[in-house]
């Protein structure tokens, strides 16, 4: 070996490895998923997501006063109601439990990002993320139900909405009719590339969301798909997505690099459910370092391209990152 050749130089001590180190994993590229029910003082674990808490309202003031204190800068908010019904009225109620909760933590953090999750899946008797008639999802039907619930969100002073429906036009939908409503400065995040993905089955327990009937491959993508995703990210730029996303992330790595690298937009990945609860559940049985683990998977989600992770390690990535060598 020629003496000149020898990369472990840089690799000597901690010191100089954070010195070049290429991705940097910061808690400001952190978003916190949140899920709040009617009631007081709820407080329940999700069975098949350790660590990661039903809340009502009161409870959640209390967590994002924590999430304030270890320096997260922002939630995205999922309700679930208190009933449901074949066309999920209850998600556009101007005192739905989501709507509740955005004022309050508005009215007691006003600088603090509240982003809105926006879907039909855990308010509909059924469980899609569409309407249904005669069995099949109604695409633009279902378009209007979902600006109703971006204009109840906005009314209630949320600063971004999140459609994760995967309805053709909806962001373009949407936009309009927050514009028309005088809400031009709310924000879309849009679940662009969302796939019809084994790694969601933990959250659907948590937002008690799985459909009755049928599974969501009509309007969720093929997995096997990358140029597909692309040509859904183009789409959602040109209705007006102020951001888009991809979900999963761990097995769509290729995919968040690929956005990356195509279009000039602030790209966010959902770090989801099934990449948190298997590697929870491994480090339960003593097969892996949680946390060695969770930051590996969130600093490859950086490196292929992501700006915002959304994560249920964010709090956890809070206290862990004081950072340097793990």
């Amino acid at each position: 070996m020629k003496l000149g050749k020898r990369p472990r130089r840089l690799r000597k001590n901690k010191n100089i490895r954070n010195l070049i180190k290429e991705t940097n994993l910061n808690i400001s590229d952190m978003i916190y998923p949140l899920f709040v029910v009617n009631g007081e003082n709820i407080y329940r674990e999700i069975p098949a997501m350790p660590e990661v808490y039903q809340m009502s309202i009161d409870n959640i003031l209390k967590e994002v006063e924590e999430l304030i204190g270890l320096g997260i800068k922002g939630i995205i908010l999922f309700g679930i109601p208190e009933y449901k019904d074949e066309i999920g009225s209850c998600a556009w109620q101007n005192d739905g439990v989501v709507q509740k909760t955005v004022r309050k933590i508005k009215n007691k953090y006003p600088d603090f990002l509240v982003i809105t999750d926006l879907c039909l899946c855990q308010y509909t008797s059924h469980g899609h993320c569409g309407l249904v008639e005669d069995g099949d999802i109604r695409n633009d039907l279902t378009l209007d139900k979902l600006s109703k619930i971006a204009i109840s969100h906005a009314n209630a002073g949320v600063d971004m909405v999140a459609p994760s429906d995967m309805m053709d036009g909806r962001v373009e939908k949407i936009r309009n009719d927050l514009d028309k409503n005088g809400y031009k400065n709310v924000a879309i995040m849009s679940y662009s590339a969302k796939y019809h993905s084994g790694f969601y089955g933990p959250f659907r327990n948590a937002a008690h969301s799985a459909p009755e009937e049928g599974d969501r491959s009509t309007y969720q993508m093929d997995s096997a798909n990358k140029n597909e995703a692309l040509k859904e990210i183009k789409l959602d730029i040109n209705e007006g997505a102020d951001i888009v996303m991809v979900k999963p992330a761990l097995s769509y790595l290729d995919i968040i690099n690929e956005v990356k690298n195509n279009y000039k937009i602030p790209l966010a990945a959902y770090n989801v459910s099934g990449e948190y609860a298997m590697v929870k559940a491994a480090s339960k049985k003593g097969w892996l370092d949680e946390k060695r683990v969770a930051l590996e998977i969130l600093t490859s989600i950086k490196r292929a391209g992501a700006e915002i992770i959304i994560s249920y390690w964010a709090k956890d990535s809070a206290k862990w990152l004081k950072y340097g060598e793990k």
